[in-house]
């Protein structure tokens, strides 16, 4: 069965940036599983992944634009200590939502200089070329719960 839009797709990954440096994977853990063409991963991957089967191994290179995008300057903003509540000492990796409903937005802390706080919106991954090392474990349609929920269910 080759991948296309609604089947699971069962997947063991590498994820590397184009320097080689691990930024995840599914080793020694059970396998990616997902609905194709149901934005559960992105874009990129999907389009990659698309006409494959179970058994394939592959190598996807994906840009910024079909991943998390590019850094946005905008999410890069300083902020004065005293917006904060809660810790008493704010350091580098700390992370907060601000906003609200589905406007809000994860920031993380990259510096603490004096009062100032400065945070990046920015997805970890924004701005990266992403390589993707795949081994297809499973392909099956997706039940009509699955598709429904836009996930797939345990086995």
């Amino acid at each position: 069965m080759l991948i296309d839009t609604n089947k699971v797709v069962s997947l063991h990954y590498t994820l590397t940036d184009s320097e080689g440096l691990v930024l995840d994977t599914t080793q020694g853990r059970g396998p990616l599983t997902y609905i194709h063409g149901a934005g559960n991963v992105i874009a990129g991957l999907d389009e990659g992944m698309e006409g494959h089967a179970a058994g394939d191994r592959l190598h996807i290179t994906i840009p910024p634009e079909k991943a998390y995008g590019d850094k946005d300057d905008e999410l890069l903003i300083k902020a004065h200590r005293s917006q904060f509540d809660g810790p008493d000492e704010l350091e580098p990796g700390m992370q907060f939502h601000f906003g609200s409903g589905l406007n809000q937005r994860l920031f993380v802390v990259t510096e603490v200089v004096s009062d100032n706080v400065f945070l990046d919106g920015n997805h970890p991954l924004a701005g990266l070329t992403l390589q993707f090392d795949i081994e297809i474990v499973d392909v099956r349609d997706a039940t009509a719960d699955e598709l429904r929920n836009g996930l797939p269910q345990d086995p």
